[in-house]
Protein backbone atom coordinates (compact mmCIF):
# COMPACT_ATOMS: atom_id res chain seq x y z
CA UNK A 1 0.00 0.00 0.00
CA UNK A 2 1.29 3.06 -0.98
CA UNK A 3 1.23 6.12 0.80
CA UNK A 4 0.96 9.58 -1.38
CA UNK A 5 2.76 12.19 0.18
CA UNK A 6 1.03 15.96 0.37
CA UNK A 7 2.99 18.70 -0.20
CA UNK A 8 1.90 22.13 1.12
CA UNK A 9 1.12 24.97 -1.30
CA UNK A 10 3.71 27.56 -1.97
CA UNK A 11 2.65 30.88 -0.70
CA UNK A 12 4.44 33.60 -0.81
CA UNK A 13 4.00 36.56 1.35
CA UNK A 14 1.17 39.36 1.26
CA UNK A 15 3.28 42.86 0.88
CA UNK A 16 2.40 45.16 3.44
CA UNK A 17 -0.30 47.62 3.55
CA UNK A 18 0.91 50.82 2.31
CA UNK A 19 1.28 53.59 5.22
CA UNK A 20 -0.84 56.29 5.17
CA UNK A 21 1.33 59.83 6.26
CA UNK A 22 -0.35 62.50 7.11
CA UNK A 23 1.45 65.55 7.21
CA UNK A 24 1.17 67.49 10.70
CA UNK A 25 -0.11 70.54 10.36
CA UNK A 26 1.45 73.71 11.29
CA UNK A 27 -1.35 76.68 11.39
CA UNK A 28 0.93 78.42 13.53
CA UNK A 29 3.51 79.13 10.81
CA UNK A 30 1.15 79.86 8.06
CA UNK A 31 -0.13 82.69 10.59
CA UNK A 32 2.88 84.08 11.36
CA UNK A 33 4.09 84.06 7.56
CA UNK A 34 0.66 85.64 6.97
CA UNK A 35 1.53 88.72 9.27
CA UNK A 36 4.83 88.86 7.86
CA UNK A 37 3.87 89.18 4.61
CA UNK A 38 1.14 92.00 5.58
CA UNK A 39 4.22 93.55 6.95
CA UNK A 40 6.72 93.55 4.61
CA UNK A 41 3.44 94.97 2.34
CA UNK A 42 3.21 97.33 4.52
CA UNK A 43 6.83 98.66 4.60
CA UNK A 44 7.29 98.53 0.28
CA UNK A 45 3.67 100.45 0.40
CA UNK A 46 5.35 103.30 2.73
CA UNK A 47 8.48 103.51 1.14
CA UNK A 48 7.10 104.30 -2.17
CA UNK A 49 4.23 106.14 -1.09
CA UNK A 50 5.72 108.26 1.51
CA UNK A 51 6.91 111.14 0.11
CA UNK A 52 8.95 112.36 3.33
CA UNK A 53 11.71 109.85 2.42
CA UNK A 54 13.12 112.44 -0.33
CA UNK A 55 13.98 109.34 -3.04
CA UNK A 56 14.84 112.23 -5.66
CA UNK A 57 16.81 113.61 -2.80
CA UNK A 58 19.32 110.36 -2.38
CA UNK A 59 19.24 109.73 -5.99
CA UNK A 60 20.89 113.30 -6.13
CA UNK A 61 23.43 112.63 -3.43
CA UNK A 62 24.08 109.13 -3.40
CA UNK A 63 27.19 109.49 -6.10
CA UNK A 64 28.19 113.26 -4.93
CA UNK A 65 31.60 114.05 -4.49
CA UNK A 66 31.14 114.80 -0.71
CA UNK A 67 29.87 111.39 -0.44
CA UNK A 68 32.12 109.31 -2.05
CA UNK A 69 34.97 111.61 -0.27
CA UNK A 70 33.94 110.16 2.84
CA UNK A 71 33.40 106.35 1.66
CA UNK A 72 36.52 106.42 0.18
CA UNK A 73 38.04 107.41 3.74
CA UNK A 74 35.90 104.73 5.46
CA UNK A 75 37.31 102.15 3.68
CA UNK A 76 40.96 103.35 4.15
CA UNK A 77 40.23 103.76 7.70
CA UNK A 78 38.75 100.10 8.28
CA UNK A 79 41.71 98.28 6.09
CA UNK A 80 44.16 100.17 7.77
CA UNK A 81 43.00 99.20 11.06
CA UNK A 82 42.28 96.02 10.25
CA UNK A 83 45.55 95.35 9.37
CA UNK A 84 46.87 96.71 12.43
CA UNK A 85 44.45 94.72 14.46
CA UNK A 86 45.46 91.15 12.82
CA UNK A 87 49.24 92.30 13.51
CA UNK A 88 48.79 93.25 17.14
CA UNK A 89 46.40 90.35 17.69
CA UNK A 90 48.96 87.85 16.59
CA UNK A 91 51.73 89.09 18.70
CA UNK A 92 49.21 89.43 21.31
CA UNK A 93 47.61 85.54 20.99
CA UNK A 94 51.60 84.24 20.91
CA UNK A 95 52.17 86.52 23.77
CA UNK A 96 49.01 85.58 25.44
CA UNK A 97 49.69 81.27 24.96
CA UNK A 98 53.56 81.83 25.87
CA UNK A 99 55.08 80.02 29.37
CA UNK A 100 56.83 83.64 29.83
CA UNK A 101 54.63 85.06 32.68
CA UNK A 102 55.45 88.10 31.79
CA UNK A 103 54.80 88.22 27.89
CA UNK A 104 51.30 86.51 28.97
CA UNK A 105 50.83 89.46 31.93
CA UNK A 106 50.85 91.86 29.91
CA UNK A 107 48.73 90.54 27.09
CA UNK A 108 46.09 89.67 29.44
CA UNK A 109 46.52 93.25 30.62
CA UNK A 110 46.22 95.05 27.32
CA UNK A 111 43.81 92.54 26.05
CA UNK A 112 41.20 93.60 29.67
CA UNK A 113 42.31 97.41 28.82
CA UNK A 114 41.28 97.71 25.48
CA UNK A 115 38.28 95.43 25.36
CA UNK A 116 36.96 97.18 29.03
CA UNK A 117 36.89 100.70 27.38
CA UNK A 118 34.66 101.60 24.67
CA UNK A 119 36.42 102.57 21.42
CA UNK A 120 34.72 106.15 21.46
CA UNK A 121 36.29 107.10 24.62
CA UNK A 122 39.72 105.67 23.35
CA UNK A 123 39.10 107.68 20.18
CA UNK A 124 39.03 110.98 22.04
CA UNK A 125 41.72 110.09 23.92
CA UNK A 126 44.16 109.81 21.33
CA UNK A 127 42.81 113.04 19.49
CA UNK A 128 43.76 115.05 23.16
CA UNK A 129 46.69 113.31 24.01
CA UNK A 130 48.59 116.40 23.79
CA UNK A 131 46.30 117.56 26.79
CA UNK A 132 48.89 115.52 28.38
CA UNK A 133 51.92 115.00 26.74
CA UNK A 134 52.17 118.46 24.77
CA UNK A 135 55.51 116.55 22.72
CA UNK A 136 57.00 113.38 22.33
CA UNK A 137 60.38 111.93 22.17
CA UNK A 138 63.00 109.10 21.38
CA UNK A 139 65.90 108.79 23.40
CA UNK A 140 67.29 106.74 26.89
CA UNK A 141 64.66 105.67 29.29
CA UNK A 142 64.89 107.92 32.53
CA UNK A 143 67.90 110.29 30.53
CA UNK A 144 68.01 112.85 27.94
CA UNK A 145 65.83 112.86 24.89
CA UNK A 146 67.85 112.68 20.83
CA UNK A 147 64.58 113.73 19.41
CA UNK A 148 61.32 115.27 19.74
CA UNK A 149 57.78 115.83 18.15
CA UNK A 150 54.67 118.25 18.72
CA UNK A 151 52.53 115.71 19.64
CA UNK A 152 49.82 117.83 17.76
CA UNK A 153 51.59 117.10 14.38
CA UNK A 154 52.58 113.72 15.15
CA UNK A 155 49.04 112.53 16.11
CA UNK A 156 46.79 113.97 13.64
CA UNK A 157 43.16 113.12 13.46
CA UNK A 158 44.09 110.75 10.98
CA UNK A 159 46.23 108.47 13.00
CA UNK A 160 44.29 108.92 15.80
CA UNK A 161 41.18 107.26 14.21
CA UNK A 162 44.16 104.30 13.15
CA UNK A 163 44.97 103.95 16.74
CA UNK A 164 42.01 104.34 18.57
CA UNK A 165 40.46 101.73 15.92
CA UNK A 166 43.14 99.42 15.41
CA UNK A 167 44.22 98.81 19.54
CA UNK A 168 41.15 98.32 20.59
CA UNK A 169 40.54 95.83 17.69
CA UNK A 170 43.81 94.09 18.10
CA UNK A 171 42.13 93.39 21.37
CA UNK A 172 39.52 91.38 20.03
CA UNK A 173 41.45 89.49 17.34
CA UNK A 174 44.12 88.23 20.08
CA UNK A 175 41.47 86.64 21.96
CA UNK A 176 40.20 85.13 18.48
CA UNK A 177 43.51 83.98 16.70
CA UNK A 178 44.56 82.39 20.68
CA UNK A 179 40.94 80.31 20.41
CA UNK A 180 42.22 79.39 16.60
CA UNK A 181 45.45 77.94 17.98
CA UNK A 182 43.83 76.19 20.66
CA UNK A 183 41.77 74.59 18.50
CA UNK A 184 44.81 72.52 16.34
CA UNK A 185 45.76 69.30 18.38
CA UNK A 186 48.47 69.13 20.12
CA UNK A 187 49.67 66.31 18.74
CA UNK A 188 50.14 68.27 15.40
CA UNK A 189 52.85 70.89 17.37
CA UNK A 190 54.26 67.35 18.68
CA UNK A 191 54.63 66.02 15.34
CA UNK A 192 56.32 68.85 13.80
CA UNK A 193 58.61 68.90 16.90
CA UNK A 194 59.77 65.65 16.26
CA UNK A 195 60.42 66.81 13.25
CA UNK A 196 62.75 68.85 14.13
CA UNK A 197 60.73 72.23 13.25
CA UNK A 198 61.00 74.88 15.78
CA UNK A 199 58.37 76.72 17.29
CA UNK A 200 57.70 79.42 14.65
CA UNK A 201 58.28 77.08 11.66
CA UNK A 202 55.47 74.88 13.48
CA UNK A 203 53.47 77.88 14.24
CA UNK A 204 53.97 79.12 10.84
CA UNK A 205 53.44 76.01 8.64
CA UNK A 206 51.52 73.68 10.97
CA UNK A 207 49.15 75.61 13.29
CA UNK A 208 48.35 78.94 11.77
CA UNK A 209 47.10 77.24 8.42
CA UNK A 210 44.94 74.78 10.13
CA UNK A 211 43.32 77.62 12.59
CA UNK A 212 42.43 79.51 9.87
CA UNK A 213 39.05 77.32 9.51
CA UNK A 214 37.77 78.80 12.89
CA UNK A 215 39.74 82.60 12.38
CA UNK A 216 37.77 83.16 9.23
CA UNK A 217 34.16 83.52 10.36
CA UNK A 218 34.73 86.17 13.25
CA UNK A 219 37.56 88.03 11.36
CA UNK A 220 35.04 88.44 8.93
CA UNK A 221 32.30 89.66 11.30
CA UNK A 222 34.96 92.28 12.91
CA UNK A 223 35.81 93.17 9.91
CA UNK A 224 32.15 94.26 9.11
CA UNK A 225 31.66 95.85 12.79
CA UNK A 226 34.96 97.51 11.98
CA UNK A 227 33.70 99.01 8.97
CA UNK A 228 30.39 100.39 10.63
CA UNK A 229 32.64 101.47 13.57
CA UNK A 230 34.63 103.94 11.87
CA UNK A 231 31.40 105.93 11.98
CA UNK A 232 32.15 106.98 15.11
CA UNK A 233 35.45 109.08 14.56
CA UNK A 234 32.49 111.46 13.40
CA UNK A 235 32.98 112.39 17.28
CA UNK A 236 36.54 113.60 16.80
CA UNK A 237 35.73 115.46 13.31
CA UNK A 238 37.50 113.13 10.75
CA UNK A 239 35.97 113.42 7.29
CA UNK A 240 34.50 109.69 6.28
CA UNK A 241 31.01 108.64 5.51
CA UNK A 242 29.13 109.80 8.23
CA UNK A 243 30.44 113.09 8.79
CA UNK A 244 30.30 113.72 5.27
CA UNK A 245 26.24 113.18 5.34
CA UNK A 246 25.99 115.02 8.66
CA UNK A 247 27.95 117.87 7.04
CA UNK A 248 25.45 117.96 3.93
CA UNK A 249 22.02 117.49 6.06
CA UNK A 250 23.36 120.21 8.60
CA UNK A 251 23.03 122.76 5.60
CA UNK A 252 20.27 121.37 3.37
CA UNK A 253 17.99 120.07 6.72
CA UNK A 254 17.54 117.00 4.89
CA UNK A 255 18.52 114.50 7.44
CA UNK A 256 16.17 111.32 6.82
CA UNK A 257 17.34 111.35 2.80
CA UNK A 258 20.83 112.08 3.72
CA UNK A 259 21.13 109.68 6.35
CA UNK A 260 19.43 106.48 4.17
CA UNK A 261 22.24 107.59 1.92
CA UNK A 262 24.81 106.10 4.44
CA UNK A 263 22.96 103.44 5.66
CA UNK A 264 22.65 102.07 1.45
CA UNK A 265 26.12 102.45 1.10
CA UNK A 266 26.85 100.64 4.41
CA UNK A 267 24.80 97.99 3.41
CA UNK A 268 26.50 97.59 -0.18
CA UNK A 269 29.53 97.45 1.64
CA UNK A 270 28.96 94.92 4.54
CA UNK A 271 27.78 93.09 1.53
CA UNK A 272 30.54 92.62 -0.39
CA UNK A 273 32.61 91.64 2.71
CA UNK A 274 29.97 89.13 3.39
CA UNK A 275 30.42 87.71 0.04
CA UNK A 276 34.51 87.65 0.45
CA UNK A 277 33.97 86.28 4.15
CA UNK A 278 31.91 83.19 2.29
CA UNK A 279 34.75 82.88 -0.11
CA UNK A 280 37.69 82.83 2.12
CA UNK A 281 35.60 80.01 4.31
CA UNK A 282 34.91 77.60 1.46
CA UNK A 283 38.65 78.42 0.34
CA UNK A 284 40.06 77.21 4.12
CA UNK A 285 37.56 74.74 5.17
CA UNK A 286 38.01 72.59 1.97
CA UNK A 287 37.72 68.98 2.95
CA UNK A 288 35.55 69.89 5.70
CA UNK A 289 31.82 67.99 5.88
CA UNK A 290 30.39 71.40 5.23
CA UNK A 291 28.73 72.24 2.19
CA UNK A 292 31.03 74.94 0.78
CA UNK A 293 28.98 75.63 -2.34
CA UNK A 294 26.82 78.01 -1.16
CA UNK A 295 24.69 80.60 -3.71
CA UNK A 296 24.56 84.39 -3.41
CA UNK A 297 21.40 84.41 -1.58
CA UNK A 298 22.92 81.61 0.85
CA UNK A 299 26.15 84.21 1.97
CA UNK A 300 24.04 87.36 2.47
CA UNK A 301 20.98 86.70 3.93
CA UNK A 302 21.72 81.99 5.42
CA UNK A 303 19.00 81.00 2.24
CA UNK A 304 18.79 77.64 1.49
CA UNK A 305 21.27 76.37 4.79
CA UNK A 306 20.21 73.12 6.48
CA UNK A 307 21.85 71.98 9.26
CA UNK A 308 23.77 68.32 8.20
CA UNK A 309 22.43 65.02 10.30
CA UNK A 310 24.64 63.53 12.55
Amino acid sequence: MTQASTQAPDRSPEPPAPIKAVPVRHPGRWLAAAVLVVLAAMLVHTLVTNPRFGWDIIGRYMFSVPVLAGLRNTLILTALAMVIALIGGVLLAIMRLSHNPVLTSVSAGYIWFFRGVPPITQLIFWNFLAALFPTLGLGIPFGPEFVTFDTNNLIAKFTACLLGLGLYEAAYMAEIIRGGILSVDDGQSEAAGALGMSRAQTLRRIVLPQAMRVIIPPTGNETISMLKTTSLVVSIGYFELQTAVQAIYSQNLQTIPLLIVAALWYLVLTSILSIGQSYLERHFGRGSSRDARAGLGSRLFGLGQRRSSP
